[in-house]
């Protein structure tokens, strides 16, 4: 016959599986850490979430970056541009300027010209209206006007007028003109004859019914200066007229 436990052995048994047994409460097993170590973890995480918070903002920075060295590559571009069409504008000025300048000069030399012209065309109606060609018994030539102008760096143009007063048995003159000039180069005065060539004889070559105006140009040597013109007129070797140039 089996023993039955007494009532106080029963009650501790009954508390011995509620505490130990399947349905004793569940126990968590905590492993105790000083708070140093709780604070360097903290210390940590602060860390990590600066670092993560200044990563972000150097992408939002770096994007900021970007947008504007965008930006001065679009100001860059329009600049170049601009430049380019200011310099073709200013090329364009100044080429206007150049063609200005240019067709300035020409008007000027023009009107030299033609002032040249018209005082050379009063003389010879002044000369026509004082002199009367007649027929007489003596044929006589005469050098009625010559005159020598600039024509630029050491060129010059010289202008002769001449009348024949024919005779009875001359009705014209047939000769030639002869240009002496005279400039000094160096400290030496020196003669240039003209024609200076044969094949240019021809252009010297005159004939003369009542009037004749003759026109021709020459060149002295670079740094010469130019003291006097003559012109002459020969028939044959024998010299019929001469005169001095108005300079």
């Amino acid at each position: 016959m089996a023993l039955m436990p007494s009532p106080a052995v029963s009650l501790r048994i009954r508390k011995f599986r509620r505490r130990f047994g399947i349905t004793a409460p569940r126990v968590v097993v905590r492993t105790h850490l000083p708070w140093p170590w709780y604070a360097a973890g903290a210390g940590l995480l602060l860390v990590l979430g600066l670092a993560v918070f200044w990563v972000f903002m150097q992408r939002g920075e770096a994007r900021g970056l970007e947008h504007q060295l965008d930006t001065l590559r679009v100001q860059v571009r329009d600049l170049n541009q601009e430049l380019l069409k200011l310099r073709s504008t200013a090329g364009t000025e100044q080429s206007a300027v150049q063609m200005e300048r240019s067709t300035q000069l020409q008007l000027s030399n023009r009107i030299k010209a033609l002032e040249l012209e018209n005082a050379a065309l009063k003389e010879d109606m002044r000369l026509f209206e004082r002199l009367i060609p007649a027929a007489g018994d003596e044929a006589a030539i005469r050098l009625e006007g010559f005159r020598v102008v600039p024509d630029g760096l050491q060129r010059y143009r010289y202008r002769a007028l001449l009348a024949f007063q024919s005779a009875k048995q001359v009705p014209e003159f047939r000769g030639r003109l002869q240009v002496s000039v005279i400039f000094s180069l160096a400290g030496r005065r020196q003669e240039m004859l003209l024609p200076d060539k044969r094949e240019l004889a021809g252009e010297f070559q005159i004939e003369v019914r009542n009037f004749l105006r003759k026109e021709g140009g020459f060149e002295i040597p670079p740094g010469a200066r130019l003291d006097s013109v003559e012109v002459r007129v020969l028939q044959g070797d024998t010299l019929k007229a001469k005169r001095m140039a108005q300079l």
